[in-house]
């Protein structure tokens, strides 16, 4: 279905939003922002901005939702005859290899992630969002398999795919606070990702394999 204007015009109006307060944060800190200093900088008043993020840090974590779902979409697509681990790992070194932003490889990362450091309200919030990730796993790979609810296997390896990606996510964030160069890191990480791979058990590499056709 096609946009509507009204709904153009507040994605529009959200993501310039988004744009400017990230500008601000990341020049000034996410504690001596104000979300009146986000408006007026947006040209909007302050009810537009909560309106469009009820806190401040919604407003830094502003594409939470997608970084949530990201592992539970690529279960779902994952290839015939293919794991759920496979998937995400074939995802993750893809994203990797090209050396993409949308895992922190990318220049000016290591200023996101000094704003994260210098406040204990943003680590807090992603340390729920990395717990959002993994029940989100969870649930996606309960209706894969038809696992009943009082079965633990989703549980513990939807723990053992997330430490996969949580311990991807943090070494990025933490060579690229070092300040090394995105395509060095590009190349350490993929080598890590094949020591992680050969950490897992059997039981994780088989476990919700897609039936081939």
């Amino acid at each position: 279905m096609a946009e509507g204007l009204r709904e153009r015009k507040k994605r529009e109006t959200r993501q310039r939003i988004s744009d400017i307060a990230t500008g601000l944060f990341l020049e000034h800190g996410f504690v001596t922002v104000t979300m009146a200093d986000v408006a007026d900088a947006a040209d909007v008043s302050v009810n537009t901005v909560y309106n469009y993020f009820p806190s401040k840090e919604d407003l830094f974590f502003d594409r939470s939702a997608g970084i949530v779902e990201r592992l539970g979409r690529w279960v779902r697509g994952r290839d015939p005859g293919e794991a759920a681990v496979a998937a995400v790992l074939r995802e993750l070194r893809a994203e990797v290899e090209a050396v993409s932003p949308r895992v922190g490889l990318m220049l000016g990362y290591d200023r996101f992630m000094s704003v994260i450091h210098e406040a204990p309200a943003l680590r807090s919030r992603l340390w729920s969002i990395q717990q959002e990730i993994q029940d989100n796993l969870e649930k996606v790979l309960r209706e894969e398999t038809g696992a009943p609810a009082d079965d633990p296997a989703p549980t513990l390896i939807a723990g053992q795919i997330n430490w996969v990606h949580q311990t991807t996510m943090a070494v990025i964030g933490r060579r690229m606070l070092a300040g090394h160069n995105p395509d060095e890191v590009s190349r350490e990480v993929l080598l890590l990702l094949d020591e992680m791979e050969g950490l897992l058990s059997d039981t994780v590499l088989n476990y919700a394999v897609r039936p081939s056709a």
